[in-house]
């Protein structure tokens, strides 16, 4: 993929503010979107995705599909974005290539839904021209996933991981790049998401 149109890192000292952040961009996505996560485990890619699921007012009880591969998360008729896309949740983890990512035939709602995928890099940049790139960071525990980068640019290829998932309320670093036509521009994004430092 070409080099991102922007890049915006923002730092959150919570899950909490994981969760609000996430919702405050999930409240611009469309029908069509598709938004990959990248962080070691542990780095809040479920509560990223819980908070994309708030903003764009889908049925609650996001969990990570990891035994499931897939599942979606109707749009509420009551919530805050009656009649907005639903949202496709995609862990693609065990999956090692984009011809596996095919196999479970995402193309037939990228259209008509929002599309996120933990673990994503390197295996679905072919389903859209257009995508967000959103990478999470714990400043302790060991090195980023192979294919990963930390804040400063180091590949964690040959780093120890961190299993303990328990840290949920120490502080992060998330760095949300937008690639192609869709984001040729950063959003007006709400103050949430902006204010951060």
């Amino acid at each position: 993929m070409s080099d991102p149109q922007w890049e915006l890192s923002l730092a959150v000292q919570s899950a909490e503010e994981t969760h609000a952040l996430a919702a405050a961009l999930g409240s611009v996505l469309e029908a069509g979107d598709l938004v990959i996560l990248t962080g070691e485990l542990g780095a809040g890619k479920t509560t990223f995705t819980q908070g994309l699921g708030e903003g764009l007012g889908v049925r609650s009880g996001i969990i990570s599909p990891t035994f499931v591969l897939v599942r979606i998360h109707p749009s509420l008729p009551d919530g805050p974005r009656p009649g907005g896309p639903d949202l496709v949740h995609v862990d693609a983890y065990r999956l090692e290539s984009a011809a596996e990512i095919d196999d479970i035939d995402l193309e037939n709602t990228m259209d008509s839904t929002v599309t996120v995928v933990e673990w994503g890099r390197g295996r679905v940049e072919h389903l859209s021209d257009s995508l967000l790139d959103v990478e999470l960071h714990r400043p302790l525990g060991g090195a980023a996933l192979p294919g990963t980068s930390t804040p400063d640019g180091a590949d964690g290829a040959d780093g120890v991981l961190d299993f303990d998932t328990d840290d949920d309320d120490e502080p992060r670093t998330i760095v949300i790049r937008g690639f192609g036509p869709r984001w040729a521009e950063q959003p007006l994004l709400p103050a949430a998401l902006k204010g951060s430092p």
